[in-house]
């Protein structure tokens, strides 16, 4: 069990990297970062108590999202669903305090995801 654990937590972070992580992130505009804050403080208290089931299909619902072509998130889906997968991080430094600097710069990465950038990505999609 203690096994499985440390996979599901490798995995979780392994694959929850954004796609600007390897780019230099991008400052967000005023705008966006009272957004993204308003979004984040009052989300993070339902996501503290999410178990990783309810983690998984929030994941897994945006990646969905994401992805489909036909679909283009609003800026509020889109902030909603990186400050909620940002947030989760505080969770897992709760259940795991020794892996405290992953899941922060974890956190880090997602809430310096733009939502500019998702628009570019959106763009290129129907290239």
């Amino acid at each position: 069990m203690r096994i499985f654990v440390k996979i599901a937590f490798s995995l979780f972070f392994v694959f929850s990297i954004p796609e600007n992580t390897l780019a230099q992130a991008k400052k967000l505009s005023a705008n966006d970062q009272i957004l993204q804050d308003s979004l984040y403080n009052s989300n993070k208290k339902k996501v503290i108590n999410f178990s990783m089931k309810d983690f998984d299909k929030l994941f897994f619902e945006y990646f969905n999202k994401k992805s489909d072509a036909d679909n283009i998130l609003t800026k509020t889906e889109f902030y909603n669903y990186t400050t909620q997968i940002a947030a989760f991080s505080d969770r897992l430094v709760k259940l795991y305090p020794n892996q405290k600097e992953v899941a922060e710069k974890n956190k880090e990465n997602w809430l310096s995801e733009n939502y500019e950038d998702y628009l570019e990505y959106k763009a290129s999609q129907k290239k």
